[in-house]
């Protein structure tokens, strides 16, 4: 079992610091991200233990920060240090969100999941293989800490949403750690990725993190190339159906789009250029689908009778009449979790070379993975 300590801000550079004077000897480099925002891996001279450093970790965060600590070797926490503290390598984790475990899977490290959050909802097969030795621990607000005490983890990986995750007190009661994984909020395909190298220096294993990641934007960047050389118009991509008859078009620099970029594909709401997704009216999104030369993305629709359940009067335009329809719900189990909101995250290559192929079918043989042409 592991030691932990108040949570933390950062050292210069981030108001409102909780982390003291302890924490600013750690000011070596030891993993510093190319693609990812929220977060860095630094040392100290002379020290093995390292300081995890996750930045803003849930919407709306300005200049918050906190710390996670690996203490290794028996090396004493520096005083004044008051962040998270994790005495040696987590090997037992539990995962607050289906996408730690993806990135534990991408590691190669599954077995170190002894709790999740939903467990039906988890897709992967390694975990759904052990269920007897995985524990849901339930959902946030609602989860139970007898079960998650008889797991004795050695860290709770957590997520924000619009603010501090409500399982914080009660982890310090209970002297479980914790670290904020905050991929989601990447815009950067890549640098959703990258959260891996952050994981694996939980877990110890940084190296095998820093070239698991590697090989992914070697990968990605490839592909990119090769779709950017494709011949041919770039087709004009639709994205997503109406909520609560509201539709939300997301703005160009959100991964999605970047994606649709990065594949050959031609984002057809450019003119949203600011930091969050825009509300258009039903009317403008008929205009903006019968534009199109494909739609994708198309919530939890199945079948090209359900998205005309969805939207009835979308039936005559160009693209649904000619089946252009593609939806990221290949790969889905009976509880209704869907890998792609899962393991995705970590194969942002995998994502982009199945919009390859839709834009561009002759650039690609490989069967789809995440998405598929509804019928």
């Amino acid at each position: 079992m592991v030691a932990m300590m108040v949570v933390a801000g950062c050292v210069a550079g981030c108001r409102g610091g909780k982390s003291g004077d302890g924490a600013a000897a750690f000011d070596r480099e030891v993993y510093t991200p190319e693609y990812a925002e929220g977060f860095d891996i630094r040392g100290a001279e002379g020290r093995q233990s390292v300081l995890i450093t996750v930045r803003n970790p849930w919407q709306g965060a300005d200049s918050v920060c906190t710390q996670l600590l690996v203490v290794r070797g028996d090396e004493d926490v520096p005083d004044g240090y008051e962040g998270q503290v994790l005495k040696g390598d987590a090997r037992r984790i539990v995962a607050m969100s289906s996408t730690h475990v993806a990135f534990l899977d991408a590691l190669g490290e599954t077995d170190r999941v002894v709790g999740v959050s939903g467990l039906d909802f988890i897709t992967n097969s390694r975990i759904q293989s052990r269920r007897d030795s995985v524990a849901d621990v339930g959902f946030e607000g609602n989860v139970n800490y007898e079960t998650l005490m008889a797991l004795e983890p050695d860290l709770v990986l957590l997520y924000g949403v619009s603010g501090a995750s409500m399982m914080e007190g009660k982890l310090r009661s209970l002297g479980i750690p914790y670290m904020y994984i905050g991929e989601y909020l990447e815009q950067s395909p890549l640098g959703k990725a990258e959260w891996i190298v952050a994981v694996a220096e939980a877990a110890g294993i940084r190296e095998k993190g820093a070239q698991t990641f590697a090989e992914i934007p070697a990968r990605y960047n490839a592909l990119k190339a090769k779709a950017s050389g494709a011949a041919g118009k770039k087709p004009k991509v639709m994205l997503n159906t109406p909520y609560n008859d509201t539709w939300f078009m997301p703005s160009v620099s959100n991964y999605v789009a970047r994606l649709i970029a990065d594949a050959g594909g031609d984002y057809i709401y450019s003119k949203n250029t600011g930091n969050a997704s825009e509300a258009i009216s039903l009317e403008e999104a008929y205009l903006l689908v019968s534009d199109a030369d494909v739609w994708i993305n198309l919530g939890q629709a199945a079948s090209q009778a359900e998205v005309a359940a969805l939207c009835p009067k979308f039936t005559d335009t160009p693209v649904f009449r000619r089946g252009d329809l593609y939806n990221a719900n290949a790969r889905t189990n009976a509880a209704g979790g869907n890998d792609f909101f899962e393991s995705a995250v970590a194969r942002p290559d995998l994502v982009l070379r199945d919009l390859v192929k839709i834009f561009h079918p002759e650039l690609v043989e490989e069967d789809f993975v995440y998405y598929k042409q509804l019928k």
